[in-house]
């Protein structure tokens, strides 16, 4: 099974203290190395993910991995590059415009796995608001699972709206629900997670637990016929 502390936690967590191009350059081969050992990880992983998600069947790594450069452009951190490895695992790759299982690894800063729906379009938006203002059980239903609430606590509270959404009574009884922006659910992995030889089989069950989500989500954009 491929690991992550051969290369990509050492590796990562000497960039975090020399995030510039003239060290990357000089260790770009040990650089290489990590992001294979990275890339074979997410390999070994999908088909397992496959087993919860047949939909995911026929991408690979090299589908779903995210650079390692920062776009600076409009930032005011001017380091060059990201001092984690991510993957965005979704049918079609990382572009998708379906939800998502996503694992971020950063060794000197907090790891995460997770997915759902981050920064989709209006018209997506617009159609989860809908549905869960319609049956907002089909949601509710999920996070009382006693396997969902092993990993998560609900939806992630980050970047919300502070009242209700236009066109939506302020009065609805889950109207937090209705006020996300994103629908994503993330749980911490812990240095021992991140470096133990049962970081696959934990994110495979952090993907069964969260996985009903996305299928909920992806029916609904179906329905909606965007997708």
């Amino acid at each position: 099974m491929p690991m992550l502390t051969k290369n990509v936690i050492p590796f990562l967590t000497e960039l975090a203290s020399n995030n510039n191009k003239l060290w990357f350059d000089k260790n770009r081969t040990w650089y290489q190395a990590a992001s294979k050992d990275f890339k074979d990880f997410i390999d070994e992983l999908i088909p397992q993910l496959v087993a919860t998600d047949p939909k995911l069947a026929g991408i690979s790594a090299k589908d779903c991995v995210y650079r390692i450069f920062r776009d600076v452009r409009f930032s005011n951190d001017k380091t060059p590059y990201k001092i984690s490895m991510a993957a965005n695992v979704a049918p079609g790759g990382k572009s998708s415009k379906l939800a998502s299982f996503y694992i971020h690894v950063e060794p000197t800063g907090k790891s995460i796995a997770g997915g759902g729906i981050y920064m989709t379009d209006p018209p997506f938006l617009k159609a989860m608001r809908n549905e869960f203002f319609q049956v907002p059980e089909e949601l509710l239903d999920i996070f009382n699972q006693p396997e969902f609430k092993k990993y998560f606590n609900g939806l992630w509270e980050e970047d919300k709206l502070k009242t209700a959404p236009k066109g939506f009574p302020k009065d609805f009884e889950h109207i937090d629900l209705l006020k996300h922006k994103h629908y994503i659910v993330l749980t911490e992995l812990t240095k021992a997670d991140i470096t133990g030889v049962e970081l696959l089989p934990k994110l495979v069950a952090i993907h069964r637990a969260m996985y009903p989500l996305n299928r909920l989500i992806n029916t609904i954009f179906e329905d909606a016929g965007l997708v």
